[in-house]
């Protein structure tokens, strides 16, 4: 029988401490339990990451007509140059392995019509050990030169998500908490050593924790804490990501010590449903990949006046030609239109879609759908291996928080979950082979909350919440200038005093703890943001429009 996900008192240590619990997250999670005692930490509902909305699918070389090196090229081309490619190709060598465990776990991916299956068998070795991935119907989305995307209807992450939550819920080693938020990392030196040096590597050794249960801050020691926090997508006023994308895991990196890259280069996706009701609705890429057009009111098209690709260019193209079309004509949102597909066609492939629009009286097989860019994904962070080892000792990150060098300065579509799955083995063998010579830490010191007090004026959280995204928005979005940037700046240091000085003199809550984080890590954004001097992927500045004809990254070490 599966566990329900606790939300009682928490127990004192765990081997291995997840902050997450998304893809990433549960997937260490499942490789790790068969040799670790583990919790996993969600700041709500177990349901509220970014895998269970995301839609499009997972990017894997599975086809005859594909290869490694095809998806390594479109890759490090949608990266602009700044792509890491020793990384680049181990992802990519390892996304059969990926698919292959999930398929293994039970995900009900979408497969084959049995014509395409009968068409697939004359060209196939019929002993083969991989018939179940030549089942798999295969999609394709911007940026990619092959059908690659494997993906489960419209709802990709919500079938990955529910059936890795299935088996961790089984797992009598893996302990699901809800309504958990993080509040800081705990590291500390080695106990044995020579005390007074300096070289000697902190290593975390656990974290603070908000019990929203039982209204506590409690201590966890753990041998090893896996940072899958998500991205930072919330620092803007229109994303398409949940509540929680507050750059918690970033910013807690951040304070604890480590080395963070490329924040200035924030995804923002193209097509997000344009209504009032509609709260960050994603528009799938895949519509674009099986022939959706992007249209202006008038209904012409205008994507063949940006990129020869047209519709199935990278998303920065993408996006900054939905932003220029919307400013020249001075039009609230553009229009996406696959109705010229048949009627079932469009039902069956995209079922979410179609039942989501129609709530809101657009049916998709008659009609276009209004969609406007809005904040995606958070393609740089905390700097880690391949295996997910961050600067400080038995400290991980993977998924959205962390920076491996993958994306470079514009992640490709359905490249990010791949990453999830590919990082956390490694990760979780790395554990495995370092656990036994592990030992916990000793005593931790207890949270001190002796000096502070209940808020009476939660308003000023939410006052501050709503300024800055909106400042974010209008200043650090999709097209950016140095004086955008300056005052942005200004904006956010001030309002950052203000939310350090509320966080200092008041009890913790979850909405101040998320806060409290994305201020800071929309401060590192504009930073990265300002150091670079150039237009680059995701990140456009009018006043260096040029791009460097040798790229680097944006490196931001803590003091």
């Amino acid at each position: 029988m599966s566990k329900p996900a606790q939300h009682t008192a928490l127990a004192a240590e765990y081997d291995i401490l997840i902050i997450g619990s998304g893809a990433a997250g549960l997937t260490l999670a499942l490789r790790t339990a068969d040799f670790a005692d583990v919790a996993v930490l969600s700041k709500g509902d177990l349901n509220q990451g970014a895998t269970f909305y995301a839609q499009g699918g997972i990017a894997a070389v599975l086809d005859e007509e594909d290869s490694i090196d095809s998806h390594v090229a479109d890759t490090l081309s949608a990266g602009v140059g700044l792509c890491h490619q020793d990384i680049v190709e181990h992802v990519v060598e390892n996304s059969t392995e990926a698919v292959s465990w999930l398929v293994a776990q039970g995900v009900p991916f979408t497969t084959k019509s049995a014509a395409e299956k009968n068409e697939a068998l004359k060209n196939s070795d019929t002993t083969s050990p991989d018939r179940k991935l030549e089942s798999l119907h295969l999609t394709q989305e911007g940026g990619h030169s092959h059908r690659r995307i494997i993906h489960a209807t419209d709802a990709t992450g919500k079938a990955v998500f529910e059936t890795l939550q299935q088996l961790a819920q089984a797992h009598l080693r893996i302990n699901l908490l809800a309504d958990c938020t993080a509040i800081d990392l705990v590291t500390q030196k080695p106990s044995s050593g020579p005390e007074s040096s300096d070289e000697i590597q902190e290593a975390c050794v656990g974290a603070y924790v908000f019990n929203a249960s039982s209204d506590r801050v409690e201590t966890i020691r753990a041998k090893f804490v896996i940072l899958a926090t998500g991205g930072a997508s919330k620092a803007y006023l229109y994303t398409t990501n949940p509540d929680g994308a507050s750059g918690d895991g970033i910013a807690m990196a951040w304070r604890a010590g480590c080395s963070l890259a490329n924040l200035e280069f924030n995804q923002f996706h193209p097509t997000c449903l344009y209504h009032p009701h509609a709260k960050s609705f994603l528009i799938t890429e895949a519509l674009r990949g099986e022939g959706a057009t992007l249209e202006l009111p008038d209904g012409t098209r205008f994507m063949e006046k940006f990129d020869e690709r047209k519709e199935l260019a990278p998303r920065d193209i993408v996006a900054r030609a939905i932003d220029h079309e919307m400013k020249r004509l001075g039009c609230d949102c553009v229009y996406l239109n696959i109705s010229h597909k048949p009627t079932d066609f469009i039902k069956q492939r995209f079922p979410t879609i179609h039942s989501r629009c129609l709530e809101f009286g657009i049916d998709i097989t008659q009609q276009r759908i209004p969609v406007v860019p809005a904040a995606h994904y958070t393609c740089g962070g905390i700097v880690v291996t391949r295996k997910g080892e961050s600067d400080i000792a038995n400290l991980y990150a993977i998924g959205e928080t962390s920076f491996t060098g993958l994306h470079g300065a514009n992640r490709m579509a359905s490249n990010s979950l791949l990453e999830c799955f590919v990082v956390a083995f490694g990760a979780a063998n790395d554990i495995q082979q370092k656990i036994a010579a592990t030992p916990f830490a000793g005593d931790i010191p207890p949270w001190d909350e002796s000096r502070v007090t209940d808020s009476d004026d939660e308003v000023l959280v939410s006052h501050n919440w709503d300024e800055l995204r909106r400042c974010m928005w209008d200043f650090v979005g999709i097209v950016r200038s140095d004086e955008r940037l300056q005052r942005a700046q200004r904006r956010i240091m001030l309002l950052r005093e203000e939310v350090l000085e509320y966080y200092s003199s008041h009890r913790v809550t979850k909405d101040m703890l998320e806060l409290r984080n994305l201020v800071l890590v929309a401060e590192l954004i504009i930073r990265c943001a300002t150091l670079r001097k150039e237009s680059r992927g995701l990140h456009f500045n009018q006043d260096y429009p040029e791009q460097f004809e040798v790229a680097s990254d944006t490196i931001l070490n803590p003091d």
